[in-house]
Formats: structure tokens, sequence, C-alpha cells
């Protein structure tokens, strides 16, 4: 197992821990801090081991963050209806 699959399996735990804390806001504040970390992580598993991989670690991140997908989903639909 590589370094970057290894660090994607850390920040899953980590994002599940996070979420069984409670918070004030909603996760919005641990989400966001998931997604910097995610984002580049997802970027390195796809270096070291190809984009299947990288697919798989990009769909388990979008499940623990399911909910700043769908705002998301729901704000590009919102700007392509205006455009």
């Amino acid at each position: 197992m590589t370094l970057s699959l290894i660090a994607a399996c850390i920040w899953i735990v980590l994002a599940a821990v996070l979420a069984m804390l409670p918070s004030n806001d909603d996760l919005w504040r641990r989400a966001y801090f998931l997604i910097a970390i995610g984002v580049p992580l997802v970027g390195w598993v796809t270096y070291e081991n190809g984009p299947w991989i990288g697919m798989a670690v990009l769909a388990a991140g979008m499940s623990f963050l399911r909910w700043p997908m769908l705002y998301l989903g729901r704000w590009v639909k919102r700007q392509i209806v205006r455009g």
C-alpha cells in the first residue's frame, strides 16, 4: 500500500471522527477543513495509483461530504438555469 493510500485511509478515519463530534455550525467548518485536505490528497492518490483508484478515493470522500456536494450541485444547476 502506497503512502498516499495510507494518508487517504487516515483522512477517512478523521472524517468519521469529526462527524461524530457535536458542532454548533452543522459541521460546515469541519467540512471546509476536510475539503481543503482532501482535494490535494485525491490528486496525490491519482498520481501515485492511477485514475481508477483516484476515482474510488474521490467517491469515498464525496460520500462523507454528501451535503456540500448536494449544495454544490444545486448552485451549479441555478447558474445553468440563469445563464
